[in-house]
C-alpha cells in the first residue's frame, strides 16, 4: 500500500511538473495565444505552489483511508457545516466563476438570471431529498433507486445513468480547465486538457472521499475569499455604486441597452421552459452531489449541509454578477485583452476568460496566479468527485453487486474504482477535446437536463411513490437516457457545433421539456400496468422504506474515522 501511494505520488508531481514543460514540446507558434499571451511566471509558481500543497492534503487523507466505507463516503464522519462547504467547492467550479461570469459579460441581465436558475434547485434537495437520501443509501445513488426493486436490473441502469451524467458534467470541468491552463501556460488547448486528465487520474486513483472533501473545504474558502477580494477591487473602480457600474457598462456592452433586458438568451418560449425543469430538478440528479450526503453521519447533519452549502452559492453567484457586469467595462475597453475591443472583438483564450483577465486587471500577475491556481484546483476536486462517483458506479454498483453479487472483497472493489478512474480519465480526455469551444455555462446546463431526465424520476419516485415496481423504474430511466442523449446529440449544440452539420435535426438545445416529462410518463405507465407477483412485493415493501426514510432506522452510521 505505502509502496503504490509513493508511486502514485511521485507520478502526481511528476505530471504536475509536466504542465510546465508543455509550452516547450508544443513548439513555438502552436497558437495564437501561446504567441498573444506572455507566460506569467509568479502565477504559474503560484499554481505549482497549489498543486503540490493540495497533493500534501491528499496524502495526508489517504493515510485516514481504510476501507471502502472511508474510500466512497469519507466513512460518514464528516460534519454539517464542513460537507455544506465541500458541496458548496464542489457546485463552484468551472461553470460557475468562469461559464457564469462570462454570460453576465456578454448577456448582462439574462446572464443573471441564467446563473440564479443554478440556484432555485437547492431548496427541493433541502426539502425533498437530503435527509431520505442519507437514511436509504449507503454509497450511491442506485442504494436509493434499488432499495426495493430487483437489484441487478435497477443497479445496472442506475451505473449507466450516473455514467452518463458525469461524462456530461466532466466536459465541462475539462473544457474550463484546459482553457485556465492554457491562458496560464501559454499551451495548446488539447496539450492542456491531456495535461489535466493525467493529473486528475494519479490525483483519484489514491485520495479518496476524504482528501476530495478536505480539497473542496479549502478550495471553496480561498475562492470564496479570492472573489469577494477581486470583487471589491473592481467595485471600487465604480465608487461602490451599482448606478454607476450599469451606466457603464450600458456605454461600453455593443448590445447598449438591451443587456439590461431580460429574453434575449432565450427567447423561444421551449427552450427557457426546458432549461428551467432542467436546472431546477437536475441538481438532485448529479451522482457526485447526491454522494456528498452519505459523507454526514446522520440526517440532521445531511440538512445542515444543504443549508451551509445554499448560502454559501447563494453569495458567490452574487459575487458572480458583479464580476461579469465590471468586466464589460474593465475588461472590454482595454485592448490588452481583446482585439478592437468589445464591439465584435475575440477575447484571447476562448470564450470563458474574462473574469480572469479582469484578476489581472484589478490585482495584477500576482492575483492572477493566486485565481487561476485556485480555480484550477477547485475544477481539480470537482473532476476528482465527479471521477469518483463514476468510478463506484463501476466497482461498487456493478461490479461488486451485480457482477460479484455482493462476494467480492474490500482489496477487488477499490482495484476496479482505480482502472474504472483511468477510463473515465481518458473519456473526459476525448470529450474535453470534442467540446473545445463550447461556454462551460452553457455545456453544464446540457449536463444538469441530462441529470433531470435520467436520475431524477427514479430518484424522487423511489422514495415518494408507493407504486413504482422494478419495470415502471427501468422503462421510465431508460426512455429518459436514451431521449435526453439521443435530443442533446440531435440539437444544434452537438450536430452543428461539434459534428459541423448545416443544421439540427431537433430545434432546441435543452431536451428536458421532452425527456424529462417522457421518464415520468413512461414510469408511471410501466407501473400501473405491471400486476406480477413481484410487483405486489414491491409495493408492500414501500412502508418499511418510508419507515426507515423518515426516521433512519437502520441507515449506516459514521466510522470510527
Amino acid at each position: 500500500m505505502k509502496r503504490a501511494l509513493t508511486t502514485t505520488l511521485t507520478a502526481t508531481v511528476a505530471g504536475a511538473l509536466l504542465l510546465a514543460s508543455f509550452s516547450a514540446i508544443a513548439g513555438p507558434g502552436a497558437i495564437e495565444a501561446v504567441e498573444k499571451q506572455p507566460i506569467n511566471l509568479s502565477a504559474i509558481g503560484m499554481f505549482m505552489v497549489f498543486v503540490l500543497s493540495t497533493l500534501g492534503i491528499t496524502y495526508w487523507a489517504s493515510t485516514r483511508t481504510k476501507s471502502t466505507a472511508d474510500f466512497y463516503t469519507a466513512g460518514g464522519g464528516i460534519t454539517g457545516f464542513q460537507n455544506g462547504m465541500a458541496i458548496a467547492g464542489d457546485y463552484m467550479s468551472a461553470a460557475t466563476l468562469l461559464g457564469l461570469s462570462s454570460m453576465v459579460y456578454m448577456k448582462g441581465f439574462d446572464g443573471f438570471i441564467y446563473t440564479i436558475s443554478f440556484f432555485v434547485g437547492w431548496p427541493i434537495i433541502l426539502f425533498l431529498i437530503a435527509e431520505r437520501l442519507r437514511n436509504l443509501g449507503k454509497f450511491t445513488f442506485a442504494d436509493i433507486a434499488s432499495y426495493r426493486l430487483d437489484q441487478n436490473r435497477i443497479r445496472t441502469f442506475a451505473a449507466f445513468g450516473s455514467l452518463t451524467v458525469v461524462c456530461f458534467y466532466l466536459i465541462v470541468q475539462m473544457v474550463g480547465a484546459g482553457q485556465l491552463i492554457q491562458l496560464l501556460f501559454g499551451l495548446e488547448y488539447n496539450y492542456a486538457v491531456i495535461a489535466v486528465g493525467i493529473l486528475m487520474i494519479v490525483y483519484v486513483t489514491f485520495g479518496g472521499m476524504v482528501a476530495t472533501t478536505w480539497v473542496q473545504i479549502i478550495k471553496a474558502c480561498l475562492l470564496l475569499g479570492g472573489g469577494t477580494a477581486m470583487m471589491l477591487l473592481a467595485f471600487s473602480r465604480f465608487g461602490f455604486s451599482f448606478e454607476t457600474m450599469f451606466s457603464e457598462a450600458v456605454a461600453a456592452h455593443k448590445s447598449g441597452l438591451k443587456i439590461m433586458e431580460p429574453g434575449t438568451l432565450m427567447a423561444d418560449p421551449v427552450s427557457a421552459i426546458s432549461l428551467s425543469l432542467a436546472l431546477l430538478f437536475g441538481t438532485a440528479g448529479l451522482p457526485h452531489i447526491m454522494m456528498r450526503f452519505f459523507t454526514v453521519p446522520n440526517a440532521k447533519e445531511a440538512r445542515k449541509s444543504v443549508f451551509y452549502a445554499t448560502g454559501f452559492i447563494g453569495f458567490f453567484f452574487l459575487v458572480v454578477m458583479i464580476l461579469g457586469v465590471s468586466a464589460i467595462v474593465i475588461v472590454g475597453k482595454d485592448p490588452q485583452f481583446f482585439e478592437g475591443g468589445i464591439v465584435g472583438g475575440k477575447l484571447i483564450g476562448g470564450s470563458n476568460m474574462p473574469v480572469m483577465h479582469l484578476a489581472k486587471a484589478v490585482g495584477g500577475d500576482v492575483f492572477l496566479g493566486f485565481l487561476s491556481a485556485v480555480a484550477f484546483a477547485t475544477i481539480l476536486a470537482v473532476v476528482s468527485g465527479l471521477a469518483l462517483a463514476g468510478a463506484s458506479a463501476i466497482s461498487h454498483d456493478l461490479y461488486a453487486r451485480v457482477i460479484k453479487k455482493g462476494s467480492a472483497t474490500s482489496e477487488q472493489e477499490m482495484r476496479v474504482t482505480k482502472y474504472a478512474t483511468v477510463a473515465i480519465g481518458v473519456i473526459a480526455i476525448l470529450l474535453g477535446i470534442a467540446f473545445k469551444d463550447q461556454n462551460v455555462a452553457f455545456l453544464v446546463a446540457l449536463a444538469f437536463g441530462v441529470a433531470a431526465s435520467v436520475n431524477f424520476p427514479v430518484l424522487i419516485l423511489s422514495m415518494y411513490w408507493k407504486g413504482l415496481t422494478t419495470r415502471g423504474a427501468l422503462w421510465g430511466g431508460i426512455a429518459g437516457l436514451v431521449s435526453a442523449v439521443g435530443l442533446v446529440i440531435l440539437s444544434p449544440a452537438v450536430w452543428v457545433k461539434v459534428l459541423g452539420h448545416a443544421s439540427a435535426i431537433f430545434p432546441y438545445d435543452h431536451p428536458a421539456i421532452i425527456s424529462m416529462t417522457l421518464a415520468f410518463i413512461v414510469t408511471y405507465l410501466g407501473s400501473v400496468t405491471d400486476k406480477s407477483a413481484r410487483a405486489k412485493s414491491e409495493i408492500d415493501a414501500f412502508e418499511a422504506q418510508y419507515i426507515r426514510a423518515q426516521t433512519g432506522l437502520g441507515a449506516a452510521s459514521a466510522s470510527a474515522h
